[in-house]
């Protein structure tokens, strides 16, 4: 490289100043050489390089989609598991409140026969009661009225 230079101060010096329209040989000659030393270290060492690391990258982003595509169907999955679970959940709920509305109209109805069982057994003890102190009383009177 530095030869490369030193031979172009050379040249220019004989040639009499270098001007940007002037063509000089040499240097082109030499430029191309080291262009084609450099194209041919690049090929050698840098290209295969630039493209392992390209590939790398492209399968690490194809797993990246591969994964993302996975935990989106497993999200879907989950999702729908999810949904199916409240739907179950929700049956079963309304099923206990329809049973509690059951029971609850069950036990209303045996509370309010026993209740009515009771209110006509006292009903019936008390006519009773009230039927018995009927005759006293007319046994009562009847004494009274024969005393009499």
């Amino acid at each position: 490289m530095i030869l490369a230079v030193l031979l172009v101060q050379e040249v220019a010096g004989e040639a009499g100043g270098f001007t940007p329209f002037s063509i000089n040989t040499g240097l082109i000659f030499w430029t191309i050489l080291v262009f084609l030393i450099l194209l041919a270290l690049l090929w050698r060492w840098g290209w295969p390089a630039i493209l392992e690391s390209v590939e790398q990258r492209e399968r690490r982003i194809q797993q990246q989609l591969e994964e993302a595509e996975r935990q989106r169907a497993e999200a879907a999955a989950l999702l729908e598991q999810h949904k199916q679970l409240l739907a179950g959940a929700r049956a079963e709920a309304q099923e206990l409140l329809a049973k509690a509305k059951q029971v609850g109209e069950k036990e209303r109805e045996a509370l309010l026969a026993k209740a009515r069982e009771e209110y006509d057994g006292l009903l019936a003890r008390a006519r009773k009661e009230i039927d018995t102190e009927k005759e006293k009383a007319l046994l009562a009177l009847r004494r009274e009225a024969v005393e009499l």
